[in-house]
Formats: structure tokens, sequence, C-alpha cells
């Protein structure tokens, strides 16, 4: 709890308005939820907005969630239904579909979005998003991956996704998702700055802040603040 109170500090001092705790399991267990609603009741505390990714929820669990203080509940539908099953195979698509209803029915917000650059086609892309603008409502906050590719897992040698490609997803995500933070996430280490210029230009009004994201790097949290300065970019709070 100590770790993570602090690390919610620092980045409330250095901008941020909204702070993500996530975990890597396929869902939670009722005694990891126990100490992660004391986390969320504590960041919550500082006067930040507080989000989870923690897998699929079971009934009442975001509830619990909610009742602890949790304002965003983040849980992905990665790509477009038609190449899940490419992609994933430990959960079903509808299983993701489930836990936003759950969400949904705890009254928290959706953070919900994708991973491109997994092989996919133009069309799959657009698929994605179309399943994202469909949602009803539609999500809070759409957070837009550039697939990071870790040495020993099936897509680390995937086709390199052309740059333009990525910004022309960001901007159709911005068209169809008018009133939602369109988030630019994982894979903005790899991106050079003109990249990251581009994506803000073609909509991206949002960006994950801080120096990992779950399993991979992100960029530092000093040159992310450089960045910003350039564009004349400031934060919300």
């Amino acid at each position: 709890l100590d770790e993570v109170l602090a690390a919610a500090q620092a980045a409330k001092e250095r901008g941020a308005s909204r702070f993500c705790m996530g975990a890597a399991w396929r869902g939670p267990k009722q005694q990891d939820l126990e100490a992660v609603k004391e986390m969320v009741s504590a960041v919550k505390a500082l006067g930040l907005e507080t989000c989870a990714t923690l897998g699929m929820l079971k009934d009442n669990q975001a509830q619990q969630l909610k009742d602890a203080g949790l304002d965003y509940y983040n849980h992905n539908l990665d790509t477009a239904p038609e190449k899940y099953n490419d992609i994933i195979h430990t959960r079903q698509y509808e299983d993701r579909i489930n836990t936003l209803g759950k969400v949904r029915d705890a009254g928290l917000h959706v953070c919900c979005g994708g991973i491109v650059g997994m092989n996919e086609t133009r069309q799959d892309r657009a698929g994605l998003i179309a399943q994202l603008a469909n949602l009803d409502p539609q999500p809070e906050s759409v957070p837009i991956n550039q697939l990071v590719k870790v040495e020993g897992t099936p897509l680390a040698e995937a086709e390199d996704l052309d740059w333009t490609e990525f910004v022309r997803t960001i901007a159709v995500a911005r068209i169809t998702l008018p009133k939602s933070y369109v988030r630019l996430s994982a894979g903005r280490h790899e991106m050079p700055e003109a990249m990251q210029a581009l994506c803000f230009m073609a909509g991206a009004n949002s960006i994950f802040y801080g120096e990992k994201l779950l399993t991979t790097g992100n960029p530092e949290s000093d040159h992310d603040r450089k960045l910003m300065a350039k564009l004349d970019l400031r934060p919300l709070s």
C-alpha cells in the first residue's frame, strides 16, 4: 500500500489526473480484491480519479470496487471480433463483453480499447473501432495500443505496422467516439516524437503517463513532460 500511495502521489505532483492500478490476473480472487479495494480507497483520498485493470470480474466484484471508490475499470476488447480467435485463446470475446456489462451495471466508467500491429488488416482495425463505437454507452476512455513485441511470444516477429496506419486508427477513433478520451497508450516508447505529435493532432487527447504499463516499458515521465511542453499541451488538473 505504501508503494502504491507513493507512486500515486508522485503522479499527482507531475500532473496526472487519474491513477491506474493493474494486475496480470485472469480475474481477481476475493482475497486479491480486498487488497486492491484498500489501495483504491487510499488513492481516491489523495484527490485522484482511480482506475483498475484486473481481468475478468465475477458477479458483485465491480460493485465492491465501486463502493471502495473506483471511478474507471479498464478491460480491452483487444481486436475485432473476426480477428479475436487468431490472437487470444484463454478467454472468449463474450467474456470481455460480459465483464464490461458488470462494470456498467455497477455505475463505473469504462476504459476500453485495443491493440494494433498484430498482423491485422485495415478492415480488422476498422472492426475494432466499430465495436467500441457501438458499445452503448460508448466508453469514456479508449486506449489505442501499438503492439510491443516481446521476445518469446507468438507475435514477436509480427510485421511492423506503418506509422500512418496507427495515426489513421487514432483519427477514426476520434471521429466515431466523439466524447471519449482517445488515449495514446502502449507502444509510445518506440514512437518518434513527430509520430506522437501527429497522433495528438489526429485526435488523441490523453496518454498513459509513467514508467511501466503492466509488463512493458513506457517513456519516462520527465521525457513526456518535455514533449507536452513542446506541443503546448497541458494537463487537465
